[in-house]
């Protein structure tokens, strides 16, 4: 599954194509809808159309405000927006395996105290994995080392380091 951010950086570095090949990617329907927002200050090159990306999604999921409940019941403190609490609140609803790919703080800390650190994961993995090298550089926040750090900084900060 991909948020908004990492789905924006897939177009923003050419291999959103790559990705969507390369996996069944997911997401939910306010992360489709968020790529939309803040077109204009885009250029022509790194709009997104709404069609073809949902075309190349294996799904687009649909979330309630009783699963997005769930969400804001787990961790009333974390203040996720919009697209990570309906990926969030998509993802708990699974029983197959799946991973979560998205550089949100917010969302990765909710992911560390719910336990699922493992299901996150940085978008220079998937690409890598995928076979697919980016003739861009990925900016910081998709790359392994910054998820690594970032993932073990919430770690400790919320105690569960502690034997």
């Amino acid at each position: 599954m991909v948020d908004t951010n990492a789905i924006l950086e897939s177009f923003r570095v050419g291999s959103w194509r790559a990705l969507a090949s390369g996996y069944n990617v997911e997401t939910v329907e306010d992360c489709v809808t968020e790529t939309q927002t803040g077109f204009q200050r885009r250029r022509p090159e790194q709009q997104i159309d709404v069609a073809q990306l949902v075309a190349s999604l294996k799904a687009v999921h649909p979330v309630d405000d009783a699963q997005r409940a769930v969400v804001a019941v787990k961790a009333p403190d974390i203040a996720l927006d919009v697209g990570e609490q309906s990926l969030w609140a998509h993802a708990l609803t699974r029983k197959d395996v799946w991973v979560l790919c998205g550089p949100d703080k917010a969302s990765m800390r909710f992911g560390v105290r719910l336990g699922l650190r493992d299901r996150l994961i940085a978008l220079e993995v998937l690409l890598t994995d995928a076979g697919h090298r980016p003739k861009e550089a990925l900016k910081l926040p998709y790359t392994t080392k910054w998820l690594e750090k970032v993932l073990a900084e919430f770690f400790i900060s919320e105690g569960l380091g502690r034997s």
